[in-house]
């Protein structure tokens, strides 16, 4: 049988996923949490610090430094809740908006070349397996269950 963690690891290093930095865009080198926190802030309606932590499956402490080196780039924004001033909510700001859309389009200018090497069988069969293996982990007891 093939060695599934191989192929896993390999996989890990060609989408870039050990890199120190995931992408530099608007001056900013942002890193693979940052971008995946600028991904959620843009695509959650009003969403707590909380709620991206948890989404993100990220231990508060650690989720609110990386916010706070979002903010000092002047990516995030912080707003107090009017209702609970004890909850922050995050946005992007204008910076903050354009630096996600950029890493948007380079992640699917490079998805398109990967899935441009595969005729639409092929393509609809990895998304198919792509979705049938994160529906899998999400029901997996040891791990990611809450992301």
């Amino acid at each position: 049988m093939e060695n599934l963690r191989e192929l896993f690891q390999v996989m890990t290093r060609r989408f870039g996923l050990l890199n120190k930095n995931c992408c530099s865009t608007g001056g900013c080198d942002i890193s693979l949490v940052q971008s995946h926190i600028l991904y959620e802030i843009d695509h959650q309606h009003n969403p707590s610090m909380q709620q991206i932590a948890d989404t993100l499956g990220i231990d508060i402490t650690t989720f609110s430094r990386q916010v706070q080196s979002l903010v000092k780039m002047n990516l995030v924004k912080k707003t107090p809740d009017p209702e609970d001033r004890r909850i922050n909510i995050l946005s992007l700001t204008v910076e903050g908006k354009y630096v996600a859309t950029t890493i948007d389009e380079q992640m699917n200018t490079f998805l398109n070349e990967v899935f441009s090497e595969m005729n639409d069988f092929e393509k609809e069969t990895v998304i198919r397996s792509i979705r049938l293996l994160n529906n899998a982990m999400a029901k997996s007891s040891v791990c990611c269950g809450n992301i």
